[in-house]
């Protein structure tokens, strides 16, 4: 087998994987800000039990997370060393301040968050929160500073036949960025609101006891989906007008594609520089799904008056409308990835250029050994969020009050 073609297939299946966990911490994440927020505000205990339940299912997708995150970096060590070496100066700036700015200060404020129930004032612990929250956004901005440099290469020039950082405030400025950020975001929120509508309306069907408790996370959930799926939509399409100007030969013909395309072929030699059928395809389907997912305004009407409960079909709709986020941000993943080929850096670094001298058994053994630990990782974490979430908010372990002391024998006293 090729080398290049596995290397191509672990880096597919360890970035799709990770990025499924990655939409849902940025979208409950948020939720729970506003939850506690609320609650910090109102005093009504109804927030705090949602915060406690809606956080012990954010707690188990980041841990998790952090493990096909960590598995994503060796693929990345393992098959990419031309990579590393070529653009490692401009590409790893982004990726260094992620790790050490975003995400250990993102882990610090979580373990803080997580270990300070009734122990810390209730305002810094929802400052930890907000601390987690803003974190989490810098770490997503951060890597897509990282990816808008791959599409688009600016702020930097070769000397010696390496890439080295010039301009800093280009890589900020990149005009594949700023939309694709936003997209992002958006996805995470419409992620993030059915994921806490289905999980709600499942316990509404099964009339569960928290009746009011679970039918405020279900409003919460539909009305944070149908507005970011609205914003979803906007950054998406707004996109198409940069990514056409830059990257010609991503979605479709025409003259700038076939003179970028003899630009190339004088510069590296004969070669197929257009990218796989594939992009298109996941990109037909993901608008599809997201023009789908726009159909969840109309079952915002159906809250006055509870009519979304009574009638009980719409609560099927959404349960049936899980997958469709996940699909469509894998489908948009594939298309802003595949859409690149034959470049890992866009016109500058071919991806043959890239991949490690190992071999195709090797290369072989690490794929099959990565996908089996991302698929456990990944059916863990869903088997256990659907097990606490099923359990419902009677009493999550997260924010539990520390049990009494029982020991009412005295300290010793050492003279």
């Amino acid at each position: 087998m090729d080398p290049l073609l596995i290397a191509r297939l672990q880096f597919a299946t360890t970035t799709s994987i990770h990025f499924l966990f990655v939409v849902v911490t940025l979208g409950l994440v948020t939720l729970l800000v506003g939850l506690q927020t609320a609650g910090f505000v109102t005093g009504k205990p109804v927030y705090e039990r949602l915060t406690r339940f809606w956080g012990q299912l954010y707690v188990i997708n980041y841990v998790l997370g952090i493990a096909t995150g960590i598995v994503m970096e060796f693929q990345f060590g393992l098959n990419w060393s031309g990579l590393s070496r070529y653009v490692g100066n401009v590409f790893g700036a982004p990726l260094a301040i992620e790790t050490l700015v975003a995400f250990f200060l993102e882990s610090t404020f979580l373990g803080m968050w997580i270990f300070g129930w009734h122990r810390l004032r209730r305002g810094v612990h929802l400052a930890l929160l907000w601390g987690v929250a803003i974190t989490a956004y810098a770490s997503a901005f951060w890597i897509m500073v990282a990816n808008a440099w791959l599409q688009h290469p600016v702020g930097y020039e070769v000397r010696d036949g390496v890439a080295h950082l010039t301009d800093f405030g280009a890589l900020l400025t990149n005009p594949t960025f700023g939309f694709a950020f936003g997209h992002v975001v958006s996805a995470g929120l419409v992620t993030g609101g059915i994921l806490m509508a289905a999980v709600s309306a499942w316990h509404l069907l099964r009339r569960t006891p928290d009746f009011l408790l679970f039918r405020k996370s279900l409003r919460l959930g539909l009305v944070t989906a149908a507005l970011a799926v609205t914003a979803l939509q906007g950054f998406g399409f707004a996109q198409f007008g940069p990514v056409g100007e830059l990257q010609p030969t991503k979605f479709g013909g025409g003259p700038d594609r076939d003179a970028l395309v003899a630009e190339w072929t004088a510069r590296f030699g004969p070669g197929d520089y257009t990218p796989p059928v594939l992009s298109n395809v996941g990109l037909g389907f993901m608008i599809l799904i997201g023009f789908t997912l726009g159909c969840v305004w109309l079952l915002l009407p159906l809250l006055w008056r509870d009519w979304i409960i009574r009638w009980k079909f719409p609560l099927w709709l959404v349960l049936l409308g899980v997958p469709l986020p996940f699909v469509a941000v894998l489908l948009g993943w594939i298309a802003r990835e595949v859409g690149r080929q034959p470049w890992v850096a866009y016109g500058l670094l071919p991806t043959g250029q890239a991949v490690s001298p190992v071999s195709a058994g090797l290369m072989l053994t690490s794929l099959i050994a990565f996908t089996l630990l991302l698929g456990t990782l990944a059916v863990t974490n869903w088997v256990l969020l659907a097990r606490h979430a099923a359990r419902g908010a009677h009493d999550p372990a997260l924010g539990r009050p520390p049990a009494p002391d029982t020991d009412h024998h005295p300290d010793p006293v050492f003279a």
